[in-house]
């Protein structure tokens, strides 16, 4: 009987030592990762990808803007590639003419545009300026698809009506849009992205 006990009280200690030890150890590690200095943001997105094959767009010709000067611009360096920002847009230069595109998802910049709106969604903070979705990563903004289901109240002048299988949906920089009600106002809710080929 006595050896019994011994048995049952030794091995109720190591469980309690490792439990202990198990408990400790993830204190540890979350501490050690308040005081890191990089953060990383870890979301799920859920995306609806639809072949640019299947989308018709109303107006035949996209709407191409296109400028000779941009006065009181700011020149931001991507992968190699200079984006100029100005009046509340970015630009490529072509042929002598400036002429207005979308950054692509991966795009990083130091501060928002002044015109960005805080968008959130499940939780989590998109910055939208213009039809671009930004999340902040350590110290920068980075250009991002958004979730489905993402709602927004305003899209940009230059949006594009398309219709794919029939349904007429809104589309800016291969973000596609369905015009929906949100306790009595009009909004915009993001039901896909265009996938290019």
């Amino acid at each position: 009987m006595k050896t019994l006990i011994k048995v049952y009280a030794v091995s109720t200690l190591f469980l309690i030592a490792g439990v202990s030890q198990v408990s400790a150890q993830s204190r540890r590690s979350s501490t050690t990762n308040s005081n890191n200095k990089t953060t990383t943001v870890t979301r799920t997105v859920t995306t609806n990808r639809i072949p640019s094959s299947k989308v018709t767009y109303k107006t035949p010709q996209r709407k191409v803007v296109a400028v000779r000067t941009l006065p009181n611009r700011t020149v931001v360096k991507q992968n190699g590639q200079d984006y100029y920002y100005a009046n509340n847009k970015y630009y490529t230069q072509s042929r002598g003419s400036y002429i207005v595109i979308a950054p692509k998802v991966g795009f990083r910049i130091n501060s928002l545009p002044a015109n960005y709106v805080r968008v959130k969604h499940n939780n989590f903070n998109y910055y939208n300026a213009q039809g671009i979705f930004y999340v902040q990563v350590n110290n920068a903004y980075e250009v991002v698809d958004p979730e489905m289901g993402t709602i927004v109240y305003e899209l940009p002048i230059d949006y594009e009506k398309v219709v794919i299988d029939g349904q007429t949906y809104y589309e800016y920089a291969n973000i596609l849009y369905e015009k929906v009600q949100v306790n009595g106002t009009r909004a915009y809710e993001v039901v896909g992205i265009i996938d290019m080929q």
